[in-house]
């Protein structure tokens, strides 16, 4: 159940991450109240999946996901740059967060 929060905590930090984009620097209201709502039910569930698994990996994990997420969106949807580049360290990204997931201890 753990790594179910966790993902999903994950998702959620793409949407606030999103979220800042469209806030404009908090003075938009509506993309601002989405953003400190996923902030907060973001770290809500981090905490939860850390009670049960090890911090550097739950944190490692919702930082991956979060970043890989960001990056994706931004570039399929925000039209950011695409390059080989990018798409090198992004698939570098995702091998870490499985890494850490598989070397977590089976909890």
């Amino acid at each position: 159940m753990a790594w179910v929060l966790l993902f999903v905590a994950g998702l959620l930090e793409i949407v606030w991450s999103i979220g800042l984009k469209f806030s404009d620097g908090f003075t938009r209201l509506w993309p601002s109240v989405i953003t400190v709502a996923g902030v907060v039910a973001s770290m809500l569930l981090l905490a939860q999946a850390a009670k049960s698994l090890p911090i550097g990996t739950a944190y490692g994990v919702w930082v991956g996901i979060g970043a890989v997420g960001a990056a994706v969106v931004g570039m399929v949807a925000l039209h950011e740059p695409v390059t080989a580049a990018r798409i090198f360290f992004v698939c570098l990204l995702v091998v870490s967060v499985v890494g850490l997931e598989a070397t977590s201890g089976g909890k």
